[in-house]
C-alpha cells in the first residue's frame, strides 16, 4: 500500500508524461504545418525574385495551397479526444480572420510596395509564432524570433536580392524549424 505523498508523486509522474506526450502530438503537426509552409514560402520568394510581375499571383496561389495543405492536415490528424473528430469551422475563421487583418493593414491603411510586403507578411506570421510558443513551448519562440530577427536585418540591409535572401529566412527557416521540432 503506497502512503498520500507517493500516490501524489505518482500522480505528478503521470501528469507530467501526459503533458509531454500533448507536446509531441502538438509539435509533431506543427513540425509539418512548418515544413509544409516553408516548401511553398520558399516557391513564393523564388518566383518573386526571378519573375516579379507573377509575385502577386504566386503569393496568392501560395496562401490558398497553403490553407488548403493545412485544413488537409487537420482532416487527417484530428485532436486525440472524444468531441475531436471532424472538422471545426472556427480553424478556417482564423485563416479568413488573419488574411483580412493583414490586407487590410498592407493594402487599405499602409499602401505597401513589394518590399515592405515581403517583410510583412514574414513578421506577421512570426508574431503568432512567437505567441504560440508563450503557451505551446519554446520552439515556436524560437522559429519566430529567428526568422523575424533575419527578416529585418535582410530588410535593412539587403539589396535587391531581398526575396531571395527571404526564401532561404523565411521558406528555409520554417522548414529547418519544423525538421527541429519533429527531433524535440
Amino acid at each position: 500500500m503506497i502512503d498520500s505523498k507517493e500516490a501524489s508523486a505518482a500522480l505528478a509522474d503521470i501528469d507530467d508524461i501526459v503533458q509531454r506526450v500533448k507536446q509531441s502530438q502538438l509539435y509533431e503537426l506543427a513540425s509539418l504545418a512548418a515544413i509544409w509552409w516553408g516548401v511553398l514560402v520558399f516557391a513564393g520568394n523564388l518566383v518573386t525574385w526571378l519573375w516579379p510581375a507573377w509575385a502577386v499571383h504566386a503569393w496568392i496561389a501560395v496562401d490558398v495551397v497553403g490553407v488548403i495543405g493545412l485544413v488537409g492536415l487537420r482532416l487527417l490528424n484530428p485532436p486525440h479526444h472524444p468531441r475531436g473528430a471532424g472538422f471545426d469551422v472556427r480553424l478556417l475563421l482564423v485563416f479568413v480572420s488573419f488574411f483580412a487583418f493583414g490586407y487590410l493593414c498592407t493594402n487599405v491603411i499602409g499602401h505597401f510596395g513589394p518590399r515592405q510586403l515581403g517583410a510583412f507578411w514574414p513578421l506577421y506570421f512570426m508574431l503568432f509564432y512567437t505567441l504560440a510558443g508563450l503557451w505551446f513551448g519554446t520552439a515556436f519562440v524560437a522559429i519566430g524570433l529567428g526568422i523575424s530577427a533575419l527578416t529585418l536585418i535582410g530588410f535593412f540591409y539587403i539589396g535587391e536580392a531581398f526575396p531571395l535572401w527571404m526564401a532561404f529566412v523565411n521558406g528555409g527557416g520554417l522548414i529547418l524549424g519544423g525538421l527541429w521540432m519533429r527531433r524535440i
